[in-house]
């Protein structure tokens, strides 16, 4: 039987952060009700039920697909649903009678990516990232972020912020696969300034698990940057790593870095 539907009340976590489509009024120029609930949490959230479904054996070589096409809003319920296929689950998210975000997860059996196949690059001082275009994140640059060493106090925050019910990663000690995928935001956002941009999905492979005390980096390419619909679109292939040397996930990130609605605004 599929997991049970997992109800979370959703949090805008990225208010104050400088990503203004979290702000309401920003978000409400753009046409939408508020601000934006992020990608990374709502996928928090789907990745529920592959855990409840899986356990830890998920955590260290599963794999999750999110694309995100609604917003999740705060203070709504986020309905997370499950339907089995014959690899695995898929997932969707609805919130105030709307169909947000669709995926997938599975357990393949487990992978092997090599460190060496991936760059890392330095980050620039905040104060000197470029905007981002076409000449900042050209296809073939290899991009990086700052180091975040987890210690409890940033895990139990994370937790109390997403709402997980789960006592696994309390339990374990175990670093939430939302915050790997965070990575792959910070690798564009601590190189380049984003006024406000919109995560529009990702493909996870997941390789290991990061635990309390390990560094957290990522080594991100570009891949694609083109323009849909009047807006830009960045594509990455992300490593996300513990302590530069223990391979924690493989992503296909995806983000709109300019919305058409900043042009119009120009």
């Amino acid at each position: 039987m599929p997991p049970p539907v997992y109800r979370v009340e959703a949090y805008n976590t990225a208010k104050a952060s400088e990503n203004k489509i979290h702000d309401d009024a920003t978000a409400k120029r753009f046409g939408f009700s508020g601000g934006l609930v992020g990608g990374v949490n709502v996928y928090a959230y789907m990745t529920h039920l592959p855990v409840q479904r899986w356990g830890r054996a998920w955590l260290e070589h599963g794999t999750g697909e999110a694309r995100f096409g609604k917003p999740v809003y705060e203070g709504n319920i986020a309905e997370v649903s499950a339907t089995e296929t014959p690899d695995g689950l898929d997932l969707q998210v609805d919130s105030a009678g709307v169909l947000c975000a669709t995926g997938h997860a599975a357990l393949p059996g487990a992978a092997q990516v090599s460190v060496d196949e991936y760059k890392s690059a330095a980050v620039p001082e905040h104060d000197t990232r470029p905007p981002a275009d076409e000449a900042s994140l050209p296809v073939g640059r290899w991009l990086g972020m700052q180091p975040l060493t987890v210690d409890a106090d940033f895990l139990a925050q994370t937790l109390e912020e997403i709402r997980e019910t789960d006592p696994l990663y309390q339990r374990d000690g175990l670093v939430h696969p939302g915050t790997i995928l965070r990575c792959c935001n910070w690798a564009l956002s601590h190189n380049v300034v984003l006024p406000a941009w919109m995560h529009m999905g990702s493909k996870v492979r997941n390789l290991g698990v990061a635990r309390i005390g390990d560094t957290l980096g990522v080594r991100a390419r570009v891949t694609k940057n083109y323009q849909h619909k009047g807006h830009k679109w960045v594509e990455l292939d992300a490593l996300v790593l513990a302590n530069e040397r223990a391979p924690i996930a493989q992503v296909i990130h995806i983000a709109i870095y300019h919305p058409r609605q900043l042009s119009q605004a120009a």
